[in-house]
Parts: C-alpha cells; structure tokens; sequence
C-alpha cells in the first residue's frame, strides 16, 4: 500500500491506519508463506475483503466488494478479532497459511499464479524486513484508544451539544471508520444511529429508515423501514450513499475525512441539496487533517488545486474551508460563473438522479401525468417563455438518439449556433412549473431543431465517432483501456479478454448500468488496471454492451424539442 494512503487513511481514524497496516503486513506474510514452501504465488488484487471478513475498506464500486473469506454466517467479529490481535511475527504466519489455502482452493479463479523459482531471492528478505518495519510501527502504537481520540470526541460534541435533535448526515472514506465510530458513538449513548458501507446487506434500507419523508411511495408504503420506531437520527456511511439516493429529510453533513476527489465532496452535499429538501439553510462540516499529517499529504492544498483546475459542477455552496477566497471559488462553480459548465465536468454531474427526482416529484403531484407523457409521440414539441440572457439566449433544446444509440441534449440559439455543451445545463434550461402555458411554435423551430440535430450528429462524428461525446464513460474508457492494453502488450498482463471487450466498446452501445458503474469508477479516480478488470467483469456477466447486428443501420432519432421563446 502506498505511504500515502496509509496516511490518508491515519486523517480518517486511528483505528483505520492499525488495520490497514495489519493487512499490509498479511499480504507480506501470504507471498512469504508461498516462496518459504515453493507454492504459486497468486497475482492480482487481494482485496481487503479476502484479507479478513469482519474489518476492511471495501470499495463499494468494486465488484469484487462482496467477497468475503468466510462462509455465510460466520461470526464477522471473531474473525476480525484474529486479524486485529496478530502483531506478532507467528500470529501473522498462521493467518498466512490460512489465507493462502483460501486462495489456492475457493478463490482460484480469482489470480493468475506465477512460480516461486521464478521471482529473485531478495524478494523473501524485502518482504520480512518490511513487514517487520510494520509490525515495530503497531507495537510502538500500541492499541487505539477511543477515549482519547479528540476527533471522534468532537464529532460526539457535534451530534449532541450543536445538533442534538436534527439529523445528520456523516460520511467517511473507510468502511472501517463507519464500523469504529458507529461502536463507539452508540457506546457513548447517542441512539437512532446506524452504520452502513457496500458491505451492509442493503445499503438503500438505510437511506429510507433515515430519510423516509422523501423515499416514502406507494410501492412501498408499507416497508417496515418506515416504521417510526425504525427511524434514525444520524446516519454514518462511506460513499456507497453518495449517489443515488434521497437522504434530503436531513440538512447536515459532515465530511469526516477528506476525498481526494472534489467530486465526492459535491455528490455528498448533493444527497441532501435537492428537489424535496425543506431546510432554507445546508449546513456542511468538514474535518480537515491534523497539521503533521497535513504537511505529509498536502491534502488541503490537492483539493484546492483540483478546484481550479477542474471545471467542475457543485451541488451545494456550502465553505468546505474556512478562508473566503476558496469558498468564493465553490460558490463560482455552483452558480456555473463564466460559463464554467461547459466541457467535460459536465459528465460528473448525477443526471440520472436528478432526472429521476423531477419525474418522480411530478408524477407523484399528478398521478396522471405518467401515462400521458408515456402516450406522446415521438419528434413532441412545445415552447415556453424564456428570459434570454447573454449566456443563456432564446432558441431551441433538442433531445437526440443518435444512430449508435446515443442520447444527447443540444441548445441552439436563434442562429443555430450551439450555446453549450453541458447537458446539465440544458437539462435545467427546459425546467419549468406544472401550470406553466405553452406559447405558440415558433416560426423557425423545426429549422433550429434540425440544427441542434446536426450539432449532435456532427460533434459525435468529430469527437469520437460512435464512442460518443469524449467526456462520456464510453470515449473514456475505451481510449483508456485502449492504451492500457498497448502498455502491457508482450507481458505477462496481456488479455485476450480484455481486447475483446474493448472491440465491444468500440462497435456496441454501453448498457445504462454498465455506464453508471463505469462514470462512478471514473469519477473515483480508478487505475487502468483496476478499470480493465471492471471492465472484463461486465462483459463476462453480459452487462457490458448492447450487442447487435451491424447490418442494422439506424438513423437519428429526434424524441421531443422545446423552444424558448423570449416574453
């Protein structure tokens, strides 16, 4: 594991650091076992949830994430308590062997395996002399104490004192910091609180018995997570909540660690600054890093250069730093100053989810108004009164399925020249209230319509031909994935598997969900190694592409366009 990440996981919690530490040194300990008896050694990620079934930072992107070493049903704490307790050359030798034999029998498939001759002799001393630095790391810790720990005293202080009665919202990077501080604050009395990381059976049960006002529908009304004696008052999770879901019953948030990436920071405030929240002020508390691990991982100065130089959209306005100077900057960024939506930050945004709240608010105030949208035809048309302004002028929205079975949104103005290329902003320009009146067409709409068409059709074909726009996932990972597998071409991690899937992407459409997994992973910052195995994942699982014939000619679909017409 990275220096780097060790500390970061230090700024989360000190119990996080002691297990990742831990695990480091098993997997030292599993590829010692192997050279120490000339076994294979396994190649590949051992994902922390292979590592130990009780205590681990999933990922709850991966799709390995679930994996667990031990059987359904066994005791998670017990298991955890034989990793935890391990600091001990012998103790972790045990584990090793253990682990190992896991490996070579349940989760064979899961590495590629390599010959003990085959790898250098210093590699066995590198590994003992590391893992022994690490061990001497956790006996001059010593056990983490939680009574000591001002971090977790301030967030108790937060959750009683400051904001005893409304609820709050926390989020952490590390599934093992969820289960700490949940232990630990329902130890120290603070009820109606639960944890939950994409480990938890049922991460969306969480959301509901936690915001139930906004998740409440009359599919399923009579869940028993809305049960009042099942509701709770504070929520601690990882990121597996910061997308998705409706947790806007809440108007507090608190960042206990820091992303690397500004957009987990936006997608958390966005859980709760949506359609349906009531509160006229978010509140936002973010805990920065102690000064001497600051200094180590100049986190605060990454995000900072991340906000300038990433054009970037956020869903809240809320200061994640206390000097005005960078809260100007996320309230510039919020307000899309200077046309700052335009380009490829524009895919960050979770449309899907904010689409989805529009429809489902409407339809939930006039139950009629599903099976009459669904009965329109094809090519609809309206026009609304627009208040035209320099950067956002009167004209026409287009909505597109292109001939590869891309769907897009332009905003063309009176001219025909295209006013930007971010389809949030598009997707926000044609938002208007239930009662508002349609205007007669205008006299050059289908002319605009038809360019907006052809602004679709030709950028597709400019940019990235049936890949599509280049900052959608498609483009994205297939130019990734597509240098990836040139770089490794000749080694031992060439994949036939691999270049079929990227062929896939090249010649089919994503499927939605292989989108969205391959956007969240994206956002996330994945490696290319990491990516390509995503990526196999889903072609194995045929959740990858829409295969079809490719004698199948299709032609652009216009679905509906709206005019904008000044009053």
């Amino acid at each position: 594991m990275p220096r780097t990440n060790l500390f970061k996981r230090l700024e989360s919690s000190g119990e996080a650091f002691q297990q990742s530490i831990e695990r480091h040194i098993l997997r030292n300990y599993i590829f010692l076992h192997a050279l120490e008896h000339d076994l294979p050694l396994p190649i590949g990620t051992q994902d922390n949830g292979l590592l130990d079934s009780g205590s681990y930072d999933e990922d709850p992107d991966d799709p390995n994430a679930e994996a667990e070493l031990f059987g359904e049903g066994e005791d998670e704490e017990t298991h955890a308590a034989e990793i935890l307790n391990l600091a001990s050359e012998a103790g972790f030798k045990k584990r090793a062997a253990e682990a190992y034999q896991l490996y070579v029998t349940q989760f064979k498939s899961r590495f590629k395996w390599l010959r003990a001759a085959l790898f250098i002799d210093s590699l066995a001393t590198d590994l003992k002399n590391d893992g022994d630095s690490l061990m001497n790391v956790l006996n001059r810790c010593g056990d983490w104490k939680p009574d000591a720990d001002a971090k977790l005293d301030a967030l108790h202080k937060l959750l009683t004192k400051t904001h005893p009665n409304e609820k709050v919202l926390i989020f952490t990077q590390f599934a093992d910091t969820v289960r700490y501080l949940t232990q630990n604050l329902l130890a120290r009395g603070v009820e109606e609180l639960a944890g939950v990381t994409g480990g938890s059976e049922d991460p969306t049960t969480f959301a509901w018995r936690f915001s139930p006002t906004s998740n409440r529908h009359k599919s399923n009304k009579n869940n028993s997570a809305f049960l009042p004696e099942n509701e709770l008052r504070c929520l601690i999770a990882t990121d597996v909540l910061s997308e998705g879901q409706n947790l806007q019953d809440a108007a507090v948030i608190v960042n206990y660690d820091l992303p690397w990436a500004i957009i987990r920071l936006i997608q958390r405030a966005g859980r709760v600054d949506r359609i349906g929240q009531k509160s006229e002020k978010i509140l936002c508390y973010s805990f920065l890093p102690a000064d001497g691990i600051e200094k180590l991982i100049n986190l605060r100065s990454r995000v900072r250069s991340r906000l300038r130089e990433n054009a970037e959209v956020v869903g809240t306005d809320e200061a994640f730093f206390e000097d005005d100077s960078e809260k100007q900057k996320l309230v510039d960024l919020y307000n899309e100053k200077s046309g700052i939506l335009d380009g490829d930050a524009d895919n960050e945004v979770d449309l899907a989810s904010y689409a989805y709240q529009i429809w489902k608010n409407a339809t939930e105030a006039d139950p009629t108004l599903k099976s009459t949208i669904e009965a329109l035809p094809e090519v609809v048309f309206s026009t609304k009164e627009h208040a035209a302004a320099s950067k956002k002028p009167a004209g026409a929205l287009v909505y597109l399925r292109t001939a590869e079975g891309n769907d897009a949104l332009a905003w063309v103005d009176t001219e025909g020249n295209a006013v930007t290329q971010s389809q949030f902003e598009i997707l926000r320009a044609a938002e208007c209230s239930p009662g508002t009146p349609a205007l007669p067409r205008r006299d050059d709409h289908h002319s605009l319509v038809r360019k907006g068409a052809e602004l679709i059709v030709s950028e597709e074909k400019a940019v990235g031909g049936q890949l599509g726009r280049p900052s959608g996932a498609r483009f994205r990972t297939y130019e990734r994935l597509k240098r990836h597998a040139e770089h490794v071409k000749g080694t031992l991690f060439e994949s036939p598997r691999l270049a079929k899937a990227i062929e896939e992407i090249y010649r089919f459409p994503l499927r939605q969900s292989a989108t969205d997994a391959l956007n969240r992973q994206l956002r996330a910052g994945v490696s290319d190694e990491a990516l390509a195995d995503l990526v196999i994942a889903l072609r194995d699982d045929d959740r990858l592409c829409l295969v079809h014939d490719e004698e199948q000619s299709q032609e652009p679909q216009i679905i509906c366009s709206l005019g904008l017409s000044e009053p």
